[in-house]
């Protein structure tokens, strides 16, 4: 009996220019893969050498983040990180220290994308139930919104909402594998059943996708992930057509911008049905090379890659990705050793008061 082959180490890569543009704009990523239950944070070290930094978590997928806070949307809970340190303070040389504080517990959702309004309440898509919904203290979830096309909410992912956009800190747009009304039945709408549709309205404003993925509203333009043809671009609002304006080699999911910056999450597709005879293949084939997993950092107005990390071994799937301003070498307090139980932070002593 043969042993059991061990599994790749992990390495990063990076593009030649991608550390000094670190160095230079004083910022940082993080990141999921569900794949291997990781949320990594990704910045510099003193000696300008790349930080790499990892936590474990139970399936993390949608992530939204600002320098100080992140939500996490888990297999069956949603995490609220805080950052413990004050400015200008450090933690084993870390700038920020994100410590789990606070879980709600949702069940299994397939909770995808995450976001915040303007009155800080959590909005999550709601995968399994077709639906946005939000968290509760007494339910497992409260839902806010379906499309018009589901009769129902039940546990059966029949359309795959997926991805949710925010204007002005509302949920404004939506992503779907499809318009399916039944269990799963976005599965054979996969190369070109997918969706954008404004919540408001409910109004379908763009069809004929790829498993679309990540929407974000920026800079007055609804951005999207066409996923299974590995192009980034945008909604174009007076044809209500795709407009792509960069290819990436791989299936996309995940989307930030920074200044004048997006940076796009890449994926190899997964050696099954789902991922596989997307036109993405005919995409790859044609220009001659092989899905990769990473980050690709693109210039909105040349639609170039100015920069990228790319991940080899274990680790061959991302799924969100989110930008750190200000901040050069997170990291997060984990549960698998005793260093979450001795980090504890006292807040103000009352005035008068000993």
């Amino acid at each position: 009996m043969n042993a059991a082959t061990p599994n790749p180490p992990l390495a990063f890569t990076c593009s030649r220019q991608f550390i000094p543009w670190l160095a230079q704009e004083r910022l940082s990523f993080a990141f999921t893969t569900y794949q291997t239950n990781r949320l990594f944070f990704l910045g510099l070290k003193p000696d300008q050498t790349l930080s790499i930094f990892e936590r474990l978590f139970d399936r993390p997928m949608g992530l939204h983040a600002t320098p100080e806070r992140l939500y996490l949307g888990c297999r069956y809970q949603l995490w609220q990180l805080d950052n413990a340190l004050e400015p200008g303070e450090d933690y084993n040389g870390y700038d920020k220290l994100y410590v789990p504080r606070v879980a709600y517990t949702t069940g299994d959702l397939d909770v995808h994308d995450v976001g915040l309004t303007r009155n800080q309440r959590v909005i999550f898509v709601n995968t399994l139930y077709s639906c946005l919904g939000t968290v509760s203290n007494h339910y497992s979830f409260v839902p806010l919104w379906q499309p018009a096309f589901i009769s129902k909410l039940a546990p059966e992912d029949r359309c795959h909402l997926n991805g949710v956009a925010f204007d002005q800190g509302q949920p404004n747009y939506v992503t779907a594998v499809s318009r399916s009304d039944v269990a799963a039945g976005w599965r054979q709408e996969r190369h070109k059943g997918g969706c954008v549709i404004e919540v408001k309205t409910r109004e379908v404003i763009l069809g004929d996708l790829s498993m679309p993925h990540s929407p974000r509203w920026y800079r007055d333009r609804l951005w999207v992930l066409n996923s299974g043809t590995g192009e980034f671009g945008y909604v174009d609002p007076i044809w209500h057509k795709f407009e792509a304006i960069a290819f990436c080699p791989g299936y996309l999911r995940g989307l930030a911008f920074y200044k004048q910056w997006a940076i796009v999450g890449v994926s190899k597709p997964r050696g099954e049905h789902t991922f596989s005879g997307l036109p993405l293949d005919d995409q790859l084939a044609a220009k001659n090379t092989q899905a990769i997993c990473g980050l690709m950092v693109i210039d909105l107005k040349t639609g170039n890659i100015d920069h990228w990390v790319q991940l080899e071994g274990i680790i061959t799937e991302l799924y969100d990705v989110q930008v750190l301003p200000g901040v050069i070498r997170p990291m997060a307090l984990g549960f698998m050793n005793d260093e979450i139980c001795k980090f504890v932070t006292i807040g103000p002593t009352p005035q008068g008061k000993s």
